[in-house]
């Protein structure tokens, strides 16, 4: 790839002498400018951070190692982790459908393996094991060799490549500014829809190829991140547009736009530009094998199988949302038992039961449920409330929470399903129909911001949601508490600069007050997994000294697989005088922690297991 960049710049020169009769001086001058051209149209980013975060951070890994977590950040993972649903097929079936599906899109790109061999810290995988993954990298879909994951399902991809943007001294190419959130998502797979453009070149007509850019938040004079670009901005490729400098090294491929200029900033909806050159090619799943496969990250079943659900069992997933481990827990219980899932939205909790529908899941509940109100007192009483029956008719009250219109005896996984794309456009169609005047703009933001986020809790697409008033203590045989985060571990990231150390801090007090209606629902003898998908050791290593010091009765367990490494031991002292205290020497092997920059290629991510002992002295 870098050969072909050598030759690009080669072939420029060659042209450049031919054409004009360069002199040695206009030559080199020449060469900087397609130097500086080739820097420009690349994949370069530097991740920003909080200055005050960035010192946290470096104080707790290193400042290389920081720096290899940093940009490991700004990069997709090489490859798709696929849960296999084995209630309704197999590993070997799913890779043979889907080496069907590969074979009839095209032939594959170049593609990068997950190095095993070089993760260190996998000391309790077979080393037999080891080889045999690492024999299977010349294939681009593997099965997962850790025993007890063979239902994962490794699908490679690529990158990152270098893109020739065809760009020409005094002629830049036609260009596509995106949102950092728009970007992000391109760079997992998706196409570059109409709501993530900010800016674009002039004269652009339907069927241009366009280089795409991103838009990354700048600092403000007042100390915050922002924009401060209006949306239908005109590039004209020159140093006066708008973060043309700051766009260097921000080139995430080349794509056909389905619009003209003019019909990208007039539409409301639909694809802009349909990407067929990226930096970073990974297969796309959408609408694949519904029912039969689902996308979750490696840490993340992981963490299912760290609870060790058994058949017959009572789980808690107290924040279910979207569901993944939710159904990998049903799925590992075989269909046999009870798994609430929990969350305090009403549209994912829908969420949550179309995706068990889909996956063909029983055995899972789900309610609308505030974490920080998971537990009901014994005497707790409710006049509108009734009281929902399960095995014990005593641990959870509840009430029905019914949003839009329903058909008589028509399921809300139905509903959603089926009629939530034309319930919307109605809708949409009836408010125009009443308008008498005109929109306002903040009206055409507004419907804007729904068509991409989705409906809120207000304007839910309908569906029928238990509210709960929470549940007895004891009640549960393990519970899952995959807390709400900073989510500084999610990849491909190209901002960090929100968060600030008061930020960090509020995400442990909230995390803090979970695990403390967590710790009261399982019973003597059960299991708490606590997980999340931060870098940030005040959410994870603090979390667990705050359990061990608080909580007597819990201990740190052994997890099986263990395939992260270890955690971080020490404290960290701030400019403040305020003390974080981590892990003490010897539990750092009995957590997990999935770094970013590893071989293993993962999100950031963190997985403790607690054992619960005797609360009699409680």
């Amino acid at each position: 790839m870098r050969k072909k960049g050598r030759d690009l710049l080669a072939a420029f020169r060659q042209t450049f002498l031919t054409l004009q009769n360069m002199t040695p001086l206009a030559e080199a001058e020449a060469e900087i400018q397609l130097n500086a051209a080739s820097a420009r149209y690349s994949y370069n980013p530097i991740l920003r951070w909080n200055p005050q975060v960035e010192d946290y951070f470096i104080k707790a890994y290193g400042s290389l190692h920081f720096a290899q977590i940093s940009k490991a950040l700004t990069r997709p993972s090489c490859y798709s982790c696929i849960r296999v649903n084995t209630l309704k097929s197999t590993s070997d079936a799913v890779i043979e459908k889907l080496q069907e599906i590969m074979r009839k899109s095209g032939p594959q790109n170049d593609v990068v393996g997950i190095n095993w061999k070089e993760n260190k810290a996998s000391n309790d995988i077979d080393l037999d094991m080891v080889e045999k993954q690492s024999s299977l990298q010349n294939e681009s879909i593997t099965k997962c060799q850790i025993p007890g994951l063979e239902y994962v399902v490794f699908v490679k991809g690529s990158g990152p490549h270098e893109i020739d943007y065809g760009y020409l001294p005094d002629k830049p190419p036609k260009e596509v500014l995106v949102s950092r959130k728009c970007a992000e998502a391109v760079l997992r797979g998706a196409q570059v829809y109409v709501p993530g453009i900010m800016a674009c070149s002039s004269h652009v007509e339907e069927g241009d190829l366009v280089a795409v850019s991103v838009a990354v938040e700048q600092p403000f004079p007042d100390g915050g991140w922002g924009l401060g670009i209006t949306r239908g901005t005109v590039l004209q490729g020159l140093p006066t547009d708008p973060y043309h400098f700051e766009r260097n090294g921000l080139y995430i491929g080349q794509g056909t736009t389905m619009l003209s200029r003019a019909g990208i900033f007039r539409a409301s909806q639909g694809i802009a530009v349909d990407m067929n050159n990226r930096v970073f090619k990974l297969p796309s799943f959408y609408d694949v094998l519904e029912g039969e496969i689902f996308l979750q990250n490696l840490p993340s079943i992981i963490a299912a199988h760290a609870l060790d659900p058994q058949k017959g069992e009572r789980i808690l997933d107290m924040c279910a949302a979207p569901g993944g481990k939710t159904t990998a827990i049903a799925i590992l219980m075989k269909d046999e038992g009870e798994v609430i899932a929990a969350d305090r939205s009403h549209n994912k909790v829908i969420d949550i039961q179309k995706l068990a529908a889909e996956l063909g899941l029983t055995c899972i509940t789900t309610y609308k449920l505030d974490a920080l109100k998971a537990v009901r007192k014994r005497n707790g009483s409710s006049d509108t409330t009734t009281l929902c029956c399960n095995k014990d008719n005593n641990d959870v009250v509840n009430q029905r929470s019914d949003s839009g219109p329903l058909g008589n005896g028509v399921s809300s996984t139905t509903i959603v399903g089926s009629n939530a794309d034309t319930t919307f456009k109605e809708n949409v169609s009836n408010e125009k129909a009443n308008e008498r005047t005109y929109t306002s703009k903040a009206d055409i933001r507004k419907n804007t911001r729904r068509m991409r986020n989705g409906p809120g809790r207000n304007q839910s697409l309908g569906g029928r949601v238990e509210n709960s008033k929470g549940f007895l203590p004891n009640s549960f045989d393990r519970v899952l508490l995959d807390a709400p985060c900073s989510a500084l571990g999610l990849r491909p990231r190209l901002f960090a600069g929100e968060e600030t150390i008061e930020s960090l801090r509020n995400h442990g007090k909230y995390q803090r007050r979970m695990f403390d209606q967590a710790v009261q629902l399982v019973r003597p003898g059960g299991v708490l997994v606590y997980s999340t998908c931060t870098i940030n050791p005040g959410e994870n290593e603090a979390l667990v000294r705050y359990a061990l010091d608080t909580y007597k009765f819990l201990s740190l367990a052994p997890q099986h697989p263990r395939i992260g490494g270890a955690g971080l031991v020490g404290r960290c002292e701030f400019p403040d005088g305020y003390v974080e205290e981590w892990l003490k020497p010897g539990e750092e092997e009995l957590v997990q922690r999935f770094d970013p920059s590893s071989q293993l290629d993962t999100i950031g991510f963190f997985i403790a297991k607690f054992a619960v002992g005797p609360k009699d002295n409680i």
